[in-house]
């Protein structure tokens, strides 16, 4: 039984991430020969406020083309 999680910063369209998650699937099925009742895909969203590379946190204002 496949098992994919994806962890994303929130603020994506609703409708693009649900064809992720039924895209995921798919390849799943086809790559893995998983019966499509087997895969599993849950996607984590995290406020931006709570996502950062290094010390710039995601929610931080751009300076300068800069994160």
């Amino acid at each position: 039984m496949p098992i994919i999680q994806v962890t994303l910063v929130q603020g994506r369209d609703e409708q693009k991430v649900q064809r992720f998650i039924r895209e995921l699937a798919r390849v799943a099925h086809a790559e893995l020969d998983a019966p499509m009742s087997a895969i599993r895909v849950m996607v984590n969203e995290v406020p931006p406020q709570r996502f950062a590379v290094g010390d710039v946190l995601k929610s931080d204002p751009m300076d300068g083309g800069k994160p």
